[in-house]
């Protein structure tokens, strides 16, 4: 005999295992990795991967020394990079927190509000290039899109071929500063964003003295004059040095000797893949307005 309910029944067995498995989430569509970084230069690969982190250190700050790529309006500020405000971190509830070395000392109470990853750059004996895009393979792998990695390497590659092929060949060596006050100055040499990227285009450092892990000397304006080459300036001043050099006869006596400076906006010189590309666009268009002029 024909029995409904048995037929029904037979039915919601199946069904139900259906919808269950419905709302189990898979790898395709899981919600992303909620990263949140006290580290400008992990910031701005998160950016640039297509995968902002949910809370960053002093934004305000980023804007004004990295620039770009622009940090969303949807990051939380979380306060100074040494001192990150640890409530706003712990509501925020990121899955993982992204530190360089730098930031080491705070992993213990950072490892409280979730797991804490260290990833370093500008390893004493490494190559830079080499180092930036393995950093960004690894960070890549922190949120499964090994792919995006890939485009941003290739991209950052590309983009600086082409930078290249807009230089002439005579171009002379350049000797590139940022200013600390009106009389020292960071020289950026060796082991450094900017050497890395200066070695990519084809051009040559003109300073040879040692460099910090970071890649650049702290002198004095006087260790300047007499070097051979183009002078560039990266940007911004510390409050009221420009006002200053304006004032200073070494300062003019240099640019005198040198000619007038190559200014360049900020570009971030402990930065990664973003930053490179940005200070190549920079330069090279600064090199080619100087020389139309």
């Amino acid at each position: 005999m024909f029995h409904p309910s048995r037929q029904l029944a037979g039915l919601i067995g199946p069904l139900a295992l259906l919808f269950a498995f419905a709302l189990v989430p898979t790898a395709a569509t899981a919600a992303p990795t909620r990263l949140a970084t006290l580290d400008w230069t992990l910031a701005e690969t998160l950016i640039a991967l297509d995968h902002p982190p949910v809370a960053a250190a002093q934004v305000d700050a980023y804007h004004a020394w990295v620039r770009e790529p622009a940090m969303p309006s949807s990051v939380s500020d979380l306060g100074l990079r040494t001192q990150p405000n640890l409530e706003l971190l712990a509501s925020i509830d990121p899955d993982r927190i992204l530190i360089s070395p730098m930031f080491a000392n705070l992993v213990p109470r950072l490892e409280r509000i979730a797991p804490v990853d260290t990833l370093a750059l500008y390893s004493p004996g490494r190559d830079t290039w080499a180092e930036l895009c393995e950093l960004t393979r690894s960070m890549a792998a922190l949120i499964d899109r090994p792919q995006a990695a890939t485009r941003l390497i290739e991209a950052t590659e590309t983009a600086l071929a082409a930078q290249k092929s807009r230089l002439d060949n005579d171009a002379p060596p350049l000797l590139i500063v940022q200013f600390m006050d009106a009389r020292h100055v960071r020289v950026f040499g060796d082991n450094g964003l900017y050497q890395a990227v200066l070695e990519r285009l084809g051009l040559t450092n003109a300073w040879t003295g040692n460099t910090n892990a970071w890649g650049f000397s702290l002198a004095p304006i006087e260790a300047l004059v007499g070097i051979d080459a183009r002078l560039v300036v990266v940007k911004p001043y510390p409050a009221g040095v420009r006002a200053s050099l304006a004032d200073s006869g070494l300062w003019q006596e240099l640019v005198q000797r040198q000619g007038a400076p190559l200014m360049l906006d900020p570009v971030w010189s402990f930065g990664a893949l973003p930053s490179a590309r940005r200070f190549a666009d920079l330069l090279v268009t600064a090199m080619e307005n100087a020389d139309a002029r």
